[in-house]
């Protein structure tokens, strides 16, 4: 029986990720928009309304609001077009071209921006729906009508926060992190040959593609957080999502330099070890508390929603902590091992150089330095734009009456 009800359970549970809300709020919103434009418009069948639907509505009340008079621009445009070639010529494949030509170009003037091909595409789909000019207007009215039902739809019904999905992707991401770092420990213990030295290269350069699809799961969770009245503190919650990747997106190229460094190593130390037990001791040792502090950063930058941030903060401090010891007796050994191996100081040197970025980085009083600074950053950019309406208002001549004391001042 459980396993008759799994596939029910996986769907309950994906019901609120952002491709399934997506679908069912622009089928939604395509269907009003036919439903509407059916007691409205004369065409038995005004297809044009769920086309301007689906183009218009986003699944972010921020990105339906600011992006929505763009894609309104671009269908207006496109069915401006098809209205005007309706009534001239037929369709034919000279008079396609013309009108693909036609709506690119007018689509920079009405300043539809990255939706410019979406001028074409309305202008080719109204053209192949109907070429009687007597319709024409009704075309121009379904558009509208599917531009106000989708700009609507989020704002009626405001669509759920983005935070969770953003959070799950940053801590997957410092997972991957803390895995390269467990694997980097592994290796100084023994004769790491240069195939594996590279391929832990090549796994840090992997980052770099996970550190966008997050960026891109941020971008979403943010505007899902803009002028959302279900949300009081959206700005916080940004940047201190923003604040963090950043941190790790730095840590993640110290981790690439620090991966080129051991390959380097790796190709000058081909017939012994990395380094001698001790030393690999102490590496093995910086690596894996590092491991467990950049998890311990992803689990305290995304505590608003797990609510563990004294724990996780308390777990980064002792791990920083503990990470720096080693770090310093790694030094100290290292140090030795100049004097054994002095065409390798540079080497030992961007090894320690690399370690201190990293943890650094991941301090609680500098990420929290961080986050201070883009605040004062958002507070001074908002003073700057609210600063013509202060002037505005200061130009605004006061009457005389407002000048007179009054009775009750004396």
């Amino acid at each position: 029986m459980p396993e008759a009800i799994a596939p029910l359970r996986r769907l309950v549970h994906r019901r609120r990720e952002p491709a399934v809300v997506q679908t069912v709020r622009s089928t939604a919103a395509a269907v009003v928009s036919f439903v509407v434009a059916l007691r409205v418009s004369s065409e038995p069948a005004p297809l044009t309304a769920p086309l301007t639907a689906l183009l218009v509505v986003q699944v972010t009340l921020y990105a339906t609001l600011t992006t929505g008079i763009r894609r309104v621009n671009s269908v207006v445009a496109g069915v401006l077009i098809a209205i005007g070639f309706s009534a001239l010529v037929g369709l034919t494949w000279w008079s396609l071209g013309l009108i693909i030509l036609a709506s690119l170009v007018i689509g920079r003037f009405v300043k539809a921006g990255e939706f410019l091909p979406e001028v074409a595409i309305s202008a080719m789909l109204v053209l192949g729906v109907t070429r009687v000019a007597d319709t024409a207007w009704d075309r121009v009215l379904e558009t509208l009508i599917g531009a106000a039902v989708g700009l609507l739809f989020n704002v009626l019904l405001v669509p759920p926060v983005w935070v969770q999905p953003a959070s799950d992707a940053i801590n997957d991401l410092a997972r991957r992190m803390s895995g390269l770092l467990m694997h980097l420990s592994e290796e100084p213990a023994g004769n790491t040959p240069v195939a594996l030295a590279a391929a832990r290269l090549h796994e840090a350069r992997r980052l770099d593609n996970d550190i966008a699809q997050v960026d891109a799961a941020l971008r979403q969770a943010e505007d899902s957080l803009r002028l959302n009245p279900r949300v009081r503190e959206g700005l916080l919650f940004r940047l201190v999502l923003r604040t963090g990747l950043d941190t790790l997106e730095i840590c993640a190229v110290v981790l690439r330099v620090s991966c080129r460094t051991l390959t380097d190593l790796a190709k000058v130390r081909t017939e012994d070890s990395l380094f001698p037990p001790h030393v690999s001791q102490a590496l093995q040792e910086l690596y894996a508390h590092t491991a467990i502090a950049v998890e311990s950063f992803a689990q305290l930058i995304t505590a608003q929603v797990s609510a563990n941030a004294e724990e996780a903060e308390a777990q980064l401090t002792g791990e920083l902590t503990t990470a720096r010891l080693s770090r310093d007796r790694l030094a100290l050994l290292l140090r030795e091992r100049v004097q054994v191996h002095p065409g390798q100081w540079q080497l030992y040197g961007a090894l320690l150089a690399e370690a201190d970025r990293v943890l650094d980085e991941l301090d609680v009083e500098k990420r929290s330095e961080r986050l201070m600074e883009e605040l004062d950053r958002h507070a001074h950019l908002r003073s700057e734009r609210n600063a013509w309406l202060r002037r505005l208002v200061q130009r605004v001549p006061r009457r005389p009456s407002d000048d007179k004391p009054r009775p009750e001042d004396g």
